[in-house]
């Protein structure tokens, strides 16, 4: 049996969202599995210097995590930057997830979810990636859950990718374990709004996208990141941070006045179809 994979990318929180909200990005890393005698693994693209090449690989680990224990050959093609907050490491153990379904010849269900949030804790990048187009994603009690929302059509996400990388687990260390009252009341009205905006009335983006829970207290992990979203904002064009960062989400064009050195800008499609397995010949 051999498949190929293709799992796109995610950005996460979209500024107001922190742990709930997801979008599916039109930018992919392929997987293709076949089953064979022992493990090989061979990776090319982003991150291929850096990744293990045994049974410790994100995407065999998913593997197993989904039931199948056997014989592997991957070849993963590597396009989501590693470490910049495109949801890289949930794209490769959904990439996992769904190729150790299809070589045990089940289709994927709820549980798929649950084994891919599982790996970070949380699943609002997982689910964007299983699901494609917007997703709300929460827990209840150690069940993840999410839901998939068509996204508007006329969302137009731009991506800001700076050269630097940037570790989930460091910057999530800088949140504090309370914040204010009012910030946690100003947070679920804005989630709420950006459900709205991003599926039924973009032009409330700017709005919906303010966030106070989580940004300001990373911004000593990535200061420019930080002095790129709120020039963008001051201009009126919607900006967060994507997921840990430290690319920066926008929606629209950017100004020629932002000062955008040492960001690779680019403007992608959302994804509507998340994870696809297709059997090869």
């Amino acid at each position: 049996m051999s498949f190929l994979v293709t799992v796109p990318a995610s950005t996460a929180n979209l500024g107001s969202g922190f742990d709930a909200l997801g979008l599916a990005l039109g930018l992919y890393d392929e997987v293709e599995v076949r089953v064979a005698d022992e493990l090989s693994i061979e990776v090319t693209g982003e991150g291929s210097t850096g990744v293990p090449l045994d049974e410790s690989h994100l995407v065999v680990r998913a593997i197993r995590a989904a039931g199948y224990l056997g014989g592997l050959s991957l070849t993963c093609r590597n396009s989501i930057p590693h470490a910049r907050g495109l949801g890289s490491s949930a794209a490769a153990i959904v990439a996992g997830v769904a190729a150790g379904y299809a070589l045990v010849g089940r289709e994927l269900d709820t549980d798929a979810l649950q084994i891919a949030a599982e790996f970070e804790g949380h699943a609002d990048n997982a689910a964007a990636s299983l699901m494609g187009g917007v997703v709300v994603a929460w827990s209840e009690g150690e069940r993840f859950r999410a839901v998939r929302k068509d996204p508007h059509p006329d969302l137009r996400p731009v991506v800001l990718v700076p050269s630097v990388e940037s570790s989930t687990k460091t910057t999530r260390g800088l949140l504090p374990a309370e914040v204010p009252h009012g910030d946690a009341a100003f947070a679920a009205g804005r989630a709420a709004l950006a459900v709205h905006a991003l599926t039924t009335d973009p032009s409330v983006l700017l709005a919906a996208t303010e966030d106070r829970l989580h940004q300001q207290y990373r911004e000593p992990a990535w200061p420019d990141t930080v002095r790129v979203i709120n020039d963008l904002r001051k201009l009126g064009v919607p900006a967060a941070v994507s997921g840990a960062g430290p690319t920066v989400l926008a929606f629209g064009d950017v100004p020629a006045e932002v000062d955008v050195h040492g960001f690779d800008v680019r403007r992608l499609d959302v994804d509507t179809s998340g994870v696809r397995v297709r059997p090869l010949g």
